[in-house]
C-alpha cells in the first residue's frame, strides 16, 4: 500500500515538473527573428494576392521590393520566400554566403519532373552534385568541347538561313521566332547526340509540355503540407508521364548510340560526329568518373543538355532579333559591320566571328532587357544566417530577380531603353562578378553552359544580319510590335515575331 501511494506521488510530482515546464515555455517569449520587410499577408495564403493578378512574377515581385526594399521577405502559400532586388544583396547571397544558399529548391512539379533532384540543375548541393558538375564542366561544356561542335552549328545555321531564303523569294512572311526555336533545337539535338535523331520531334514535344507544366504556382506546391492539395494538384502527375515518356526514348538514343559505338557503325564516320552523349559513354566504358556514370545518371544529365539549353537560347536570339526590328538605328549599324567585314563572302563561320564588335554589344544588352531566366533558379537557404543585418531562417525559398537588377536606374541609364553602345569601354560582363549584371548567375550554381549557350546564338545572329533585310507587315511600324513576356520561369516574347525577310546576300546551300 505504501508502495503505491509512493509511486503515485511521484508520478504526480513528475506530471507537476513537466506541466510546469511546459506552462514555463510558453509564458518565456521565443527571441523574435528579426525577417527581412515585405507586404502584408493573409492568413493561409500569405501574399499571393499581391502577385497573382501580374503574369510575370518577376514584374510583380519588383513592384512589391520597390515599395519595401531590395531584401525583402514574402510567403507564397506555406512557403517562405526571400527576394533579392540589388547588386548589393545579391552579392551577399551568391558570393559572401554562397554555400549557405547552395541548395535548389524543388517542389512536388519540379521533383517529379528532374528525377527528385537527380539531375545537375536541381541536385541538393553535396559530393554528387560536386561530381556531377564537374564531369559537365570539364567534359561536356569545356571550351574545347563547345569548339568541337562548330560544323555542327554552321551547317545547322546554313540550313536555317537557305529556309528563311525559300520564303524570301515566295515573297511570303516568316515566323521568325518558330524558326529560330526548330533552328535552336535542331542544332541541340545535333551537339547531344551527334545527328538528327528520329525520335528528337516526340522528345522536344514531350519536353516542353512538361516544361509548361512547371509555369503557374500549382495549389501542391504553394501548400505542400496539404494532402488534399496534393491531391487536386494534376501538374506532378502529368509531368511524371511526360518524364516517363523523355526516358524511355532517351534509353533508346542510348542504346542506339552505344551499338554504333561499339560496332564501328558507319554513321560513325560521316553523319554522325560526337556529340555530348558519346562522351558520356565514353566515360561510362572507361569507368574512370569518381561517381558511376550508370545510364539512369546518363538520362538524367542529357534531360539537362535539352531542357536547358533550348528555350533559352531560343528566347534569347528571339529577343536580340525583336529588339534590333525595334531600334531601326541600331539593326542598321549592326548590319553594316557584318557586311562590311564579310563583303564578298556567300557564307560566314564561327572564326569570322571574331572581328565583331558591335554584334556583342547586341548580345549583353539583349541579355540585360530580356535575361532568359529573369528569377533564376530558386535557391533555398540551408541554415539559419544573416543577410544585410536581416535573419534568414533554414528552408526559406530564394529568388534573385536579375531582371528587375538589369532595369534598376540605380545602376543604370536609361534602363528600360535598348541601347547595346552602353556596353562600350565598359568591363561588365556576365561571368557572375558584376553583380548588377547577372544573366547567368553567380557562385557556385552559375549556369555551366555559358558557352555554349552563345555559342548556339552568335552565328545565326550575325547570318541573320548578313543575308536578309527585315521589313514588318504592311500597317506595321516598330513601336507597335509586342514585348511582353510569357508566363512561366522563362521569360521568351508572348507572341511571335512575324517578318518579311528580303534577300541580300544569298546564301550557299547547305
Amino acid at each position: 500500500m505504501e508502495n503505491k501511494v509512493f509511486l503515485t506521488a511521484v508520478f504526480v510530482f513528475v506530471l507537476l515538473v513537466v506541466l510546469s515546464k511546459l506552462i514555463k515555455s510558453q509564458l518565456v517569449a521565443k527571441p523574435k527573428l528579426n525577417l527581412p520587410p515585405g507586404p502584408w499577408s493573409l492568413p493561409v495564403i500569405g501574399n499571393l494576392h499581391h502577385i497573382i493578378g501580374s503574369p510575370n512574377l518577376h514584374h510583380a515581385l519588383r513592384g512589391l521590393s520597390q515599395n519595401h526594399g531590395p531584401l525583402m521577405m514574402i510567403r507564397l502559400g506555406e512557403v517562405p520566400a526571400m527576394v533579392v532586388s540589388s547588386p548589393e544583396a545579391a552579392r551577399e547571397v551568391m558570393k559572401t554566403h554562397d554555400i549557405t544558399f547552395a541548395d535548389r529548391f524543388t517542389n512536388a512539379t519540379i521533383g517529379a519532373l528532374t528525377f527528385d533532384g537527380g539531375d545537375i540543375a536541381f541536385a541538393p548541393y553535396g559530393e554528387r552534385w560536386r561530381q556531377l558538375r564537374k564531369i559537365c564542366v570539364l567534359e561536356l561544356l569545356s571550351a574545347t568541347q563547345v569548339l568541337s561542335f562548330r560544323h555542327i552549328r554552321e551547317e545547322e545555321v546554313a540550313r536555317f538561313m537557305e529556309s528563311i531564303a525559300a520564303s524570301a523569294g515566295a515573297g511570303a512572311a516568316v515566323n521568325l521566332s518558330k524558326m529560330i526555336s526548330k533552328f535552336i533545337n535542331g542544332t541541340i539535338v545535333r551537339e547531344a547526340v551527334g545527328i538528327q535523331s528520329k525520335h528528337q520531334d516526340d522528345y522536344l514535344n514531350a519536353i516542353d509540355v512538361a516544361l509548361r507544366q512547371t509555369l503557374g504556382l500549382a495549389l501542391g506546391d504553394l501548400f505542400p503540407s496539404s494532402r488534399l492539395m496534393q491531391l487536386l494538384s494534376t501538374a506532378p502527375r502529368k509531368v511524371v508521364a511526360c518524364r516517363n515518356t523523355m526516358q524511355s526514348i532517351l534509353e533508346q538514343i542510348i542504346k542506339e548510340t552505344k551499338e554504333a559505338m561499339d560496332g564501328g557503325d558507319s554513321r560513325q564516320v560521316g553523319a554522325r560526329q560526337e556529340g555530348i552523349l558519346n562522351v558520356l559513354l565514353r566515360l561510362q566504358k572507361e569507368g574512370s568518373t569518381p561517381i558511376p556514370l550508370t545510364n539512369e545518371v546518363i538520362v538524367t544529365v542529357m534531360f539537362d543538355m535539352f531542357g536547358a539549353g533550348s528555350d533559352t537560347s531560343s528566347t534569347l536570339l528571339n529577343w536580340c532579333m525583336t529588339e534590333l526590328v525595334r531600334s531601326p538605328a541600331m539593326m542598321a549599324k549592326a548590319q553594316d559591320e557584318v557586311r562590311e567585314a564579310f563583303k564578298g563572302k556567300r557564307t560566314i563561320t564561327e572564326d569570322d566571328l571574331k572581328v565583331l564588335s558591335y554584334l556583342k554589344l547586341v548580345i549583353k544588352e539583349t541579355l540585360r532587357l530580356h535575361p532568359p531566366v529573369p528569377l533564376m533558379l530558386p535557391r533555398k537557404c540551408r541554415e539559419t544566417c544573416k543577410i544585410m543585418g536581416y535573419d534568414i531562417p533554414k528552408g526559406t525559398v530564394v529568388f534573385v530577380n536579375v531582371w528587375a537588377i538589369c532595369r534598376n536606374p540605380k545602376y543604370w541609364d536609361d534602363p528600360e531603353e535598348f541601347r547595346p553602345e552602353r556596353f562600350e569601354d565598359c568591363n561588365l560582363d556576365y561571368k557572375g562578378t558584376n553583380y548588377e549584371f547577372l544573366p547567368f548567375g553567380s557562385g557556385r550554381r552559375i549556369c555551366p553552359g555559358i558557352n555554349i549557350g552563345l555559342a548556339n546564338i552568335d552565328l545565326a545572329l550575325a547570318s541573320l544580319l548578313y543575308h536578309f533585310d527585315w521589313k514588318l507587315p504592311d500597317g506595321m511600324e516598330p513601336k507597335d510590335i509586342d514585348v511582353r513576356e510569357a508566363t512561366g520561369l522563362i521569360a521568351s516574347k508572348k507572341t511571335s515575331l512575324i517578318m518579311h525577310p528580303v534577300t541580300r546576300v544569298p546564301p550557299v546551300n547547305p
